[in-house]
């Protein structure tokens, strides 16, 4: 593995290592990926990302995860998923995939830090939030607007927020926050929500909880570091916090403007998929298409997670799927030695 210490190595000199199987992700797809390919021996290789333990690791409060009766927190399963995999056998490297070859076997995975040759490849790099693209978000990202409560939840004590979206995300992170913010507002483009009905009535009884139906967020405002406007189109470069957000109806078209210190935006998922493109068949939306053994239209390269999932995006049916790719890609290496 190239040392971080000489970034300026000629790439000639980058390590390569040769592995039975490397995975792309380290969620709970991932990671369930590696706990099965270590208990059969082949010694797998897990690229984290930028994330450990994917978005699942996010999440303060999984609920509806098999054997935690009272719950888990994301990130304690995740250290869960991986410590056991590792048990096994399997090896997390902290490294990111940059560029994928996967014109032939073995693929060629080039990462922050080194090469890899993988006889065959999970992909489990999984999905990551969808932007609002609206004025201001981009400038007042970090800086009260956000895409995780879990994240940022704290630094929104005695304050008010806004909530954009209607699905289980949008829910549950809001409930999230009301441990934080004095109110939490949701705003929604319809007038019904997708959320389940759990997340649903417990919303509703929040006493902190209001709802915004049939409205978009279509600019977020803000103030520059010295506390002035930060002008027509939201903050300005540098701008120092979100100060509120401009409505408008989406059956009327009337236009309104709504104080707020915080906006989180739970939109949906876009999958990570852009270095795959050109090489592995995809859906309209980019996400990985594949058999029900995970396999992809490329022998030895299989899917699992959010990736190839735009529908129950659920961390045991990632988990599931990751098993199942690496049972399958067991099989296939198993066959091609036993045809050798």
């Amino acid at each position: 593995m190239l040392n971080l210490g000489h970034i300026s190595t000629p790439a000639s000199h980058v390590e390569t290592k040769h592995v039975k199987m490397l995975v792309l992700g380290s969620g709970p797809a991932g990671l369930a990926a590696a706990l099965y390919a270590a208990r059969a021996e082949l010694e797998p290789v897990v690229l984290t990302g930028m994330e450990l333990g994917g978005q699942a690791a996010l999440t303060h409060t999984i609920e509806n995860y098999p054997g935690f009766p009272e719950g888990v927190g994301g990130p304690e399963l995740g250290e869960l998923f991986q410590k056991q995999a590792e048990r096994f056998g399997a090896k997390v490297e902290f490294d990111t995939a940059q560029s994928v070859d996967l014109s032939q076997r073995p693929f060629r995975v080039t990462t922050d830090n080194g090469e890899y040759l993988a006889e065959t490849l999970v992909i489990a790099t999984g999905a990551r939030p969808n932007h609002l693209e609206i004025p201001g978000e981009y400038e007042l990202t970090g800086k009260g607007v956000s895409y995780c409560a879990t994240c940022d939840g704290w630094f929104f004590k005695e304050k008010k927020v806004v909530v954009v979206g209607g699905g289980d995300s949008a829910l549950e992170e809001g409930l999230f926050l009301t441990r934080f913010a004095t109110s939490v507002t949701i705003v929604h483009r319809r007038d019904n929500l997708r959320a389940g009905k759990v997340l649903q009535n417990r919303a509703f009884a929040n006493p902190k909880i209001k709802f915004v139906w049939n409205s978009v967020v279509s600019e977020v405002l803000g103030t520059d570091p010295a506390g002035d406007p930060a002008g027509e189109r939201g903050a300005s470069h540098g701008a120092g916090k979100v100060t509120g957000l401009k409505l408008k109806d989406t059956q009327t078209g009337a236009e309104s403007t709504l104080e707020t210190d915080g906006l989180f935006i739970f939109i949906g998922h876009t999958p990570n998929t852009q270095m795959f493109k050109g090489q592995l068949e995809m859906d309209e939306l980019g996400y990985i298409k594949a058999n029900h053994l995970m396999e992809t239209n490329l022998p030895g390269v299989f899917v699992a997670g959010e990736v190839a999932d735009s529908h129950f995006r659920q961390v045991i049916t990632s988990a599931g799927m990751g098993a199942s790719a690496a049972i399958q890609a067991t099989h296939f290496l198993e066959k091609e030695t036993a045809n050798a």
